[in-house]
């Protein structure tokens, strides 16, 4: 039957939306590392959606009042609400089942999108009246780098004139991959399991393109390889870490993945390589030139 039908299908927003309606929640069942709200945000700059509609609330004790002026305001001005966490606050979404069951009339523009972690005692009224979506990290070196670049907008890509900017976020998606994959390994992998996510990719890759921005501008031949290094490896990714023997697994694959020997003429650089299979840092200036590589390998 072939690869296609065991590998998951990468989360589509386009698809979801043109499936929803203003009474129809849809419900992100969450596992751990996964976090759809910078693709919700995303989505709504493809879709021309003025970005002050989209509201946010972090569900937990004492926001039971938020949560319902929020959504009575959404319903009736056309926002998107996006209520997070719903599994903390369980006891208000009988509340929720109780303004779903009487809508009407809403504003066409109106969406509610909830996120929960799997939970019993989510009412069942109303994840039989919403569109339900599982999202789970992807699976593997090769999904989980595609699936970052599939997130990542083209125009991302141009953002830093420096010649060697592609090439480094090539770098930072493939460590964003290991350092996810090593969870699935337990105490191996990690003393303490981190939840890394898209966030701490994206920022790490604004830290990319502002520090190398700046070296292109100011016509630097060097780049500033150990300032990367710490804000990446120990700020942010090893600000999550809080036991030394994971920030020193950390500061390692910072040492092997970022450095002038990665751009080396004379010897190839291999993140890995054997008899069978190379990853390497593929040449090219578009997104579908770095996805086409993590199909392939």
């Amino acid at each position: 039957m072939g690869e296609s039908f065991v590998t998951p299908p990468i989360l589509s927003f386009t698809s979801i939306y043109e499936q929803s309606s203003p009474p129809t929640p849809i419900v992100f069942i969450l596992s751990p590392g996964s976090d759809p709200t910078s693709d919700l945000v995303k989505f709504a700059e493809r879709q021309s959606f003025d970005q002050n509609n989209i509201k946010f609330l972090s569900m937990g004790q004492g926001q039971e009042k938020n949560a319902q002026t929020l959504l009575e305001a959404s319903i009736a001005r056309g926002h998107w609400l996006m209520l997070q966490n719903c599994h903390l606050l369980v006891k208000w979404l009988s509340v929720l089942e109780k303004h779903l069951t009487r809508l009407s009339k809403p504003h066409p523009d109106f969406r509610l999108w909830l996120t929960t972690e799997p939970c019993t005692a989510f009412p069942i009224g109303i994840l039989q009246r919403s569109l339900k979506v599982v999202t789970e990290p992807p699976n593997g070196l090769k999904q989980n780098l595609r699936s970052t670049y599939y997130k990542t907008a083209p125009s991302a890509l141009n953002e830093c004139q420096h010649p060697a900017f592609r090439s480094l976020v090539y770098t930072l998606a493939f460590f964003h991959a290991v350092v996810q994959e090593r969870r699935k390994y337990g105490k191996i992998g990690w003393n303490i399991p981190y939840d890394f996510n898209e966030s701490d990719f994206r920022v790490c890759m604004n830290i990319l393109s502002t520090y190398l921005q700046k070296s292109f501008e100011e016509k630097e031949t060097k780049i500033p390889w150990e300032s990367l290094k710490y804000l990446i490896g120990e700020v942010m990714y090893g600000g999550r870490a809080i036991d030394e023997f994971d920030r020193r697994i950390l500061r390692t694959y910072m040492d092997e993945y970022f450095g002038d020997f990665i751009f080396d003429t004379f010897q190839k650089f291999y993140f890995y390589h054997d008899e069978t299979v190379e990853y390497i840092i593929p040449e090219g200036v578009q997104r579908d030139d770095f996805t086409s590589k993590s199909e392939i390998d």
